[in-house]
């Protein structure tokens, strides 16, 4: 039998040397740290080529029938924040820039806007005319006018296909990026070697979960793949019909 002292010194000469071990390797494998295949137990997406890796983003993202897709984007030097559900015949959400935050909702082809009076620009500027404009709008559904430029804009953060194919642009030659999460989730980045990155979910089916952009204009979470959300347009007393125009001033 060992004496408790002949243990105790047995126990400190072991750590001892574990302590060594993990010193020499700073580490890496060490008790288990920070070692293994970063592949293990996910899809395997992250073992393919980049380009490979990137069209099965793209697949899934195609035939999934709903995103929510939220984040910032820079557009000709001005900054929105969305936060959309999509699906392949709308989306609803809400939509902020230069401090306004206003909804879009989108059915097909009519698209409605819900904003504060402030949207509509300046009502001081209107008179009573304006105030009085303003006040019959606020809080209301505006159906956009096809033809009305506020229509091309905004429609476009109320398209699946719009949005998505933005996530695909990664400036110069693709190549695979770091292992990485979001949220709980392990990713795989591809990124463009002049700029973007996507990355790719390592668990499940291979969704693009987040979209850093080119040039530091902007980055767009992807979450809630495949749920279902009610999308219809709303009720006759909701709307207000404001004529050709209904752009901000």
């Amino acid at each position: 039998m060992f004496s408790g002292r002949r243990t105790a010194a047995t126990v400190r000469a072991a750590l001892a040397g574990i302590g060594v071990l993990c010193a020499g390797t700073l580490l890496t494998g060490c008790l288990g740290i920070g070692g293994g295949d970063p592949d293990a137990g996910t899809n395997g997406v992250g073992k393919l080529p980049p380009k490979t890796i990137e069209d099965r983003a793209r697949s899934a993202a195609t035939a999934a029938p709903t995103v929510r897709l939220s984040g910032t984007v820079v557009s000709d030097g001005q900054s929105f924040r969305l936060d959309m559900r999509l699906r392949s015949n709308g989306g609803v959400g809400e939509v902020t820039t230069k401090g306004s935050t206003f909804q879009l909702l989108r059915v097909d082809d009519d698209l409605y806007l819900k904003a504060g009076a402030d949207f509509y620009g300046d009502a001081g500027k209107g008179g009573k005319d304006g105030d009085s404009a303003a006040a019959k709008l606020s809080g209301k559904y505006v159906k956009v006018p096809p033809g009305d430029p506020a229509y091309k804009q905004f429609s476009g953060f109320t398209d699946k296909k719009v949005l998505l194919a933005d996530l695909f642009v990664l400036d110069g030659e693709v190549q695979r990026g770091d292992h990485r999460k979001v949220g709980p989730t392990k990713t795989i980045a591809v990124t463009g070697t002049k700029g973007g990155s996507l990355d790719v979910s390592l668990q499940g089916t291979p969704y693009p979960l987040r979209y850093q952009r080119a040039g530091n204009t902007g980055t767009l979470t992807l979450v809630d793949w495949g749920e279902d959300f009610t999308l219809a347009a709303p009720g006759k007393n909701a709307v207000v019909d404001y004529g050709k125009s209904v752009g901000p001033k």
